[in-house]
């Protein structure tokens, strides 16, 4: 099937180029999406006469776009969940989650706007795309914790492997003084019965 695109869409073309694309890929997602017209005689005429419209529409776009990115860029939104003590998350991360988590900080982020690079399923810190313009992506953070004041260590760049490891340090060494502790008095003890 032979398109016309109406604005860029990655790995295809820019706006107001002619491309062959899948039948199946052109009548359930450009088409209905609006991002491209049939290529026929009529469509073709009807584009032209509206390029410099379209052109115009889509700079006020990326404009608005660049400036909403300038501000969402290296953000970091903090997402509360619950976890094991090694850090797997019982569930995942999703886009919903972050775009939710960006909108509650006062952006307005779909979530078919967000790209993760892989499923988010341990705590920490994790990087996120959001495409905001076809032309336009801005990464922000989200910090994944089970409360926030283990996100605030996050934050300050301590992982839960490492609290979890000065954790059991801390222990040992408790229990290392109580034993030297308990040992000193035995050989006081011992000491005082041999006068």
């Amino acid at each position: 099937m032979k398109v016309i695109l109406l604005q860029r869409v990655a790995k295809l073309g820019q706006m107001g180029e002619v491309v062959n694309v899948k039948d199946g890929f052109g009548r359930n997602y450009l088409l209905p999406q609006g991002k491209a017209l049939r290529a026929n005689d009529a469509n073709i005429k009807s584009f032209e006469a509206r390029k410099v419209q379209l052109e115009a529409q889509n700079l006020e776009t990326k404009t608005e776009a660049d400036a909403i990115a300038a501000t969402l860029d290296g953000q970091v939104f903090v997402v509360i969940r619950s976890a094991s003590d090694a850090g797997a998350l019982y569930g995942s991360v999703t886009t919903r989650d972050a775009a939710d988590a960006a909108t509650e900080a006062g952006f307005t982020v779909d979530r078919g706007q967000v790209v993760l690079d892989r499923p988010i399923k341990e705590l920490g810190l994790h990087t996120v795309s959001v495409v905001l313009h076809p032309e336009v992506t801005a990464k922000f953070q989200v910090n994944v914790a089970r409360s926030s004041e283990e996100a605030e260590l996050q934050a300050a760049g301590k992982s839960i492997q490492e609290l979890a490891a000065e954790a059991e340090a801390a222990a040992e060494f408790e229990i290392a003084e109580l034993f030297d502790e308990m040992g000193a008095a035995n050989e006081d003890g011992e000491d005082m019965g041999r006068d």
